[in-house]
């Protein structure tokens, strides 16, 4: 059974508008050959790279990334001009892009010029290929100016290679590890994802032969894998040897997830194991299977839930950056402590307590916007009629005030929505 719904949790989790983003892919480019290669193709001269381009993104990826190939001659001009070359060379690319997208926001950002679509962005890297290096020089507008090395095609051949050796597991599997760090609000970046689960099959070829039936036990090893490395300042992605940085700690949520796979594994019924795989990989992952439809509906009435909304169903996610909120509580205005402390403590708070939900550390840079949801469960709030769930923009002081009225389970959850700039 559990085959039939991880094969289900992959092509829930797939890509469902390639064609838009492939018309994208193709307008830039040919607006691009036209006027830097005079000519009229819609594919030439152009790499899609990226998490899209190695075949791991997921539904609602937000950044895609392009290569695209300038004649070698155009390198030693802008390498030679006065001033900042780099910085030149995207302000070209961008008056060539502005007159194919005239309304849209496109800036040239360090390395690339953005392009930002309704529902994602595309980031262009001009770029010139050194056949002595075997990679593409582009240049970094920032400081000054400067010209660097990429080697994408290398990544690509070698993810490709590691997913050919695994069945195809390895794609898969960092699709699926994208959907948890998107769940969880896990501070992952897709190509430090694909780098440490190639570095996982490189160490354990118990499942390179194996498929979907053995995805609960690799999971299980998988996350315990990623729970146990030590925190580095960089990984060397595959194939290039590209310094990937960290840029936050998923390994003590790489713990927690390795522990309710075990769990999962564990249980004793379709429908326990069904819940607790939903609790690692979120609503992507099937409700039920064929088998058990009556009795997982029979067991769980949607429409007790229907005031719940759902981040994903709103906005494209794709966590990039750390947030952390926690609670004052207080009983009368006189201050108990903070929450997540409490928590250590008791089992739960009586009831008639004032909370106060604050944002206590945030990386993502300003402006944006702060939006909370609060969730209660179980059997009185349901009623009550009181599951809320509501997503609800913030009233502007980032933070959240509420009060312990009944009991039983509650959950607040904070989200960013980052402005395109």
């Amino acid at each position: 059974m559990s085959a039939t719904l991880f094969e289900q949790f992959r092509k829930n989790i797939s890509v469902q508008n390639a064609s838009a983003i492939s018309t994208s892919y193709c307008n830039i480019t040919t607006r691009l050959n036209k006027d830097f290669w005079d000519s009229e193709s819609d594919t030439a001269h152009t790499r899609q790279v990226g998490s899209y381009g190695r075949q791991t993104a997921i539904n609602g990826v937000s950044d895609l990334d392009m290569v695209f190939e300038l004649q070698w001659s155009e390198y030693e001009r802008y390498k030679n001009l006065k001033g900042n070359g780099p910085s030149q060379l995207l302000q070209d690319v961008r008056k060539s892009l502005k007159e194919r997208y005239p309304n849209t926001e496109i800036k040239g950002d360090g390395q690339v010029v953005v392009v930002e679509f309704t529902q994602y962005r595309v980031e262009v890297l001009p770029a010139f290929f050194d056949k002595d290096a075997d990679g593409y020089r582009f240049g970094d507008s920032n400081n000054g100016g400067s010209w660097k090395l990429c080697k994408p095609a290398q990544e690509i051949d070698a993810v490709n290679k590691r997913n050919s050796e695994t069945n195809r597991n390895y794609k898969h599997v960092c699709k699926m590890i994208r959907a948890w760090k998107n769940c969880h609000g896990v501070n992952i970046g897709g190509m430090l994802i694909d780098t440490l689960v190639y570095n996982f099959f490189s160490q354990n070829h118990d499942y390179d032969k194996l498929s979907y039936g053995s995805y609960d036990q690799l999971f299980v090893s998988l996350f315990s894998y990623l729970g146990s490395l030590d925190h580095q300042d960089y990984w060397l992605a595959p194939g290039s040897g590209q310094r990937i940085h960290s840029t936050g700690k998923f390994q003590p949520k790489s713990k927690k997830a390795a522990a309710k796979c075990q769990e999962a594994v564990d249980a004793d019924t379709e429908k326990k194991k069904i819940k607790l795989w939903r609790e690692v990989f979120g609503r992507n992952f099937p409700a039920e299977s064929s088998d058990i439809t009556k009795s997982v509906n029979a067991a769980f009435d949607m429409s007790r839930y229907t005031t719940e909304e759902f981040i994903e169903d709103k906005y494209s996610v794709d966590v990039q950056y750390d947030l952390e909120i926690d609670s004052e509580v207080s009983e009368k205005g006189t201050f108990a402590g903070k929450l997540r402390r409490l928590s250590e403590i008791f089992p739960w708070l009586p009831t008639g307590r004032q909370l106060v939900f604050k944002v206590e550390a945030c990386t993502v840079p300003p402006p944006y916007t702060l939006l909370w949801k609060v969730r209660n469960v179980g059997a009185e709030a349901e009623r009550r009629r009181m599951i809320r769930g509501q997503i609800e923009l913030d009233s502007g002081r980032q933070q959240r005030k509420e009060t312990t009225d009944f009991h039983g389970e509650h959950f607040v959850e904070a989200y960013v929505e980052v402005y395109c700039q």
